[in-house]
């Protein structure tokens, strides 16, 4: 796990004389217990353990979640990547699609092959999560949405609500002619409920077949498509997806804990980017796997690794804040709301890998910081 999270292969964490870190024993493991599947079903009591630390309950109550996706380079030759300048450069890459809930533990992942938009992808993601509670209300950026996909979520059950850009700019739609004053402009679209009755039974066919399983969400998306314009269906689940869409613009205008909600488990998201950016190290952060299967499991080890991070970063900071309120110390819960899972400046990934446990005593646990040292300078 080591080797693939870090990005760094065999050679630095193989121990010669150590018959659980000989290169064969090694490459045995990988080939015939690590994959993206162990490390979802590892992931499953993490994300339940991450629940129960009190700071994380301080974070949030685990019913919110954003999906966003984190760009890798593949300098090497594979059929499953794809260009693009922005991202990068002069080569061709691929899109990590993750999912974590506001307690900062990752939920859930899925490689996706070059830029295609996000959108295609996010409802699997929700879908095959690893573990935790399904949430009720889902973040993505603003070019991983539209009014497709505004209609599939809340058509199972969630709420969507995507960052959004050039908010004068929105159209909103309205359902009756009526005079809407100053909002006359924004509410330009007129949304035909007949074309929501008439494939009514069909539109819940394809929710259900999504909800149990039966097919995938991005199958769905692509056939509700042809040739870049909606079909019936496809332009049924618009219309009806953009009701919610309005509702959504309104809300995100004119309310800013709304906003500012929004704001704070994408930011929440961009951290946990920074510390896998941080762990994955090796290789200048570029995949060097050719087949999608690779590339799947070696980015399956790096979200497991970041699980692991992540909670041991939660388990003592609820720690630490325990030993301050104990000692006196005023704690106000919105500064506490505000600390981060994703610290790493503690975090050493160059060097010598050791796999010895430490010995931490009676209590299980590393001795804290006296609050009162002054902190290490770098």
């Amino acid at each position: 796990m080591t080797a693939s999270a870090l990005n760094i292969g065999y050679a630095p964490v193989i121990k010669a004389g150590t018959a659980a870190l000989e290169r064969d024993r090694l490459s045995h493991v990988a080939q015939n217990y690590l994959s993206a599947e162990t490390f979802s079903l590892a992931n499953a009591p993490l994300i339940e353990e991450q629940a129960k630390i009190g700071f994380a309950q301080q974070l949030g109550g685990g019913l919110v979640a954003a999906i966003d996706g984190m760009r890798f380079v593949v300098p090497v030759p594979s059929i499953y990547t794809r260009p693009n300048r922005k991202f990068f450069g002069g080569k061709r890459g691929l899109t990590w699609l993750n999912m974590i809930n506001d307690q900062g533990v990752g939920l859930g992942a899925k490689v996706v092959t070059g830029t295609v938009r996000d959108s295609l992808h996010m409802i699997d993601v929700l879908f095959r999560r690893d573990g935790g509670q399904r949430p009720d209300n889902i973040v993505t950026d603003t070019g991983s949405y539209s009014d497709v996909v505004f209609g599939l979520v809340h058509l199972l059950g969630m709420q969507y609500r995507p960052a959004l850009v050039d908010l004068p700019d929105q159209k909103g739609w309205r359902i009756q002619d009526a005079d809407h004053g100053p909002l006359a402009r924004f509410a330009r679209g007129k949304i035909d409920l007949a074309k929501v009755k008439r494939h009514w039974d069909d539109i819940l066919r394809v929710v259900a077949s999504i909800y149990t399983g039966r097919i995938r969400a991005y199958d769905v998306i692509r056939m509700l498509q042809r040739d870049g314009n909606p079909t019936p269906l496809g332009d049924a689940i618009a219309v009806y997806g953009r009701i919610f869409k309005t509702l959504h613009i309104l809300t995100y205008a004119v309310e800013e804990p709304y906003r500012r909600d929004i704001k704070g488990i994408r930011n929440l998201q961009e951290s946990r980017h920074a510390l896998a950016g941080k762990i994955f190290h090796g290789r200048k952060g570029e995949v060097y796997q050719r087949y999608y299967k690779g590339m799947e499991d070696q980015l399956g080890a790096l979200g497991l690794v970041l699980n692991c991070v992540t909670m041991w970063n939660t388990f003592y900071v609820d720690k630490a804040l325990g030993r301050l309120r104990e000692a006196g110390y005023l704690l106000a819960e919105e500064d506490v709301a505000r600390l981060s899972p994703f610290g790493r400046r503690h975090i050493n990934v160059i060097g010598t890998y050791t796999f010895t446990l430490p010995d931490l005593g009676p209590a299980g646990v590393q001795e804290l910081r006296d609050p009162d040292e002054p902190d290490w300078v770098d």
